[in-house]
């Protein structure tokens, strides 16, 4: 059996298949853990962030620089840098086989730090590890989907991306009543399916696309320089700008919400956490019900679900321009947000990340807009605290505004790649 056969694919392919093997299905929920330890710890994070604080006696600076240097900012982008190049040049097998491990080092540091030493060194290396294992897992899935289902395949590593904070909030919220020793025990959790993760991968084998492309006698330094110009770099300037701008929102709900409803007044750490835990399940509900079976049905479908969405996220935080932030208008917050980020948000972007690019350079491309959209993110991160501190309008104000340049770019100048195969874009695009 060759590599094709095994994943049930082939370069060639010209119906564009939609029918997805089971060993497609299992490779993907592996593949998409990365998006489940990614998430679940950022949300871990933010569920602990306030008795971390007071535990620890840090301050408001410091939180902020905590969400800043682990893996909802710059800690995973410097991952993505590295990990997304090392990917195109060795494998994507290389990547996902040991990465894991420094995860799980990581998260165990953080689950018994005693001292903020601790504490930060387990969230940076968090973050580092997580950043690495995100690109090279979503071009994996990428390149071993058939091209009628990439964008439900990779709907479904967003399944996962909610999943992780779900579970980890229903976690802090059963354990609240512990205090501290709760939010150890969530990122206890986070240390044994990473371990359970690393292991079942041992089973998953190298992207037959990649080995493909590998052999190709292109030097590397022209295929690097390739991603600067012509139709990667329009490609780079389109998905990062509505990664980065959409992430700025994201990242601050993920990692925030809790923090703020706590510190704002709105409610104690079972209702933050509660909140928060809607929104993910809120997510999943969406991305299973309406991305996953429209994202592969045509352009115009694309286009009128990101239309849709964007103007959803941009309603949930304009509203609290208008309304008090009370836990009424934070549940429409959650609901509108909810949704409208399963239709365009991350998903989108990791679609169209693995469509738009050669595979020499997929995982260097999403490497890159992945990692420049968390160094922004960090910078923002420290200074949500301070614009928090006196009332949500600023930060609401912000992001509505973030949200609306998001949209703005994403639906005027969203490529038509939808149903083709990965070799059919790359034809067109050369």
């Amino acid at each position: 059996m060759t590599s094709w056969e095994a994943v049930g694919v082939h370069p060639s392919e010209e119906d564009g298949g939609a029918v997805v093997t089971r060993q497609q299905w299992k490779w993907t929920v592996l593949a998409g853990m990365a998006s489940y330890l990614d998430a679940g710890s950022i949300v871990a994070l933010g569920a602990g962030l306030a008795l971390f604080q007071t535990e620890l006696g840090l301050s408001g600076g410091a939180v902020g620089a905590l969400a800043a240097i682990g893996p909802n900012a710059i800690g995973a982008a410097i991952g993505a840098f590295i990990g997304g190049r090392l990917g195109d040049r060795l494998g994507r097998k290389r990547i996902y086989k040991y990465d894991l491990l420094v995860y799980a080092v990581g998260i165990l540091c953080i689950a018994l730090a005693v001292n903020a030493p601790m504490l930060f060194i387990g969230t940076a290396v968090v973050g580092l590890a997580v950043g690495a294992d995100v690109p090279t897992s979503l071009a994996l899935v990428g390149e071993f989907s058939p091209a009628k289902a990439r964008g439900k395949l990779l709907g479904l590593t967003q399944v996962a991306w909610n999943v992780g904070p779900m579970i980890v909030l229903l976690l802090a919220l059963a354990l609240a009543d512990l205090g501290m020793l709760g939010i150890r025990i969530v990122f206890l959790q986070l240390f044994v399916v990473a371990i359970i993760t690393w292991a079942l991968r041992k089973g998953m084998t190298e992207s037959a696309r990649w080995q493909s492309a590998a052999s190709s006698t292109t030097s590397t330094v022209r295929r690097l320089r390739g991603l600067f110009s012509g139709a990667n770099l329009r490609a780079m300037l389109w998905t990062g700008g509505i990664y980065l701008f959409w992430n700025l929102a994201a990242g601050t709900a993920g990692i925030f919400t809790p923090y703020m409803v706590q510190t704002l007044g709105a409610g104690n750490q079972a209702v933050s956490v509660a909140l928060s835990c809607a929104g993910f399940v809120i997510g999943v509900l969406a991305t299973v019900l309406l991305y996953m079976p429209l994202a592969d049905r045509g352009h115009r479908t694309r286009r009128m679900m990101w239309a849709v969405g964007a103007l959803m996220q941009i309603v949930a935080y304009g509203v609290f321009l208008v309304l008090p932030f009370t836990v009424p208008v934070i549940v429409l917050n959650v609901v509108m947000f909810g949704v409208g980020a399963a239709i365009a948000g991350e998903s989108v972007y990791k679609t169209f990340s693995q469509e738009l690019f050669p595979t020499m350079l997929r995982g260097t491309a999403q490497g890159f807009t992945f990692g420049v959209a968390r160094v922004v993110l960090g910078g923002w991160s420290l200074l949500v605290p301070l614009l928090a501190s006196t009332g949500i309008g600023e930060v609401a104000a912000l992001l509505s505004l973030f949200l609306l340049i998001s949209g703005a770019i994403g639906f005027f100048f969203m490529p038509n790649t939808a149903g083709k195969t990965l070799e059919q874009i790359e034809a067109e695009r050369a």
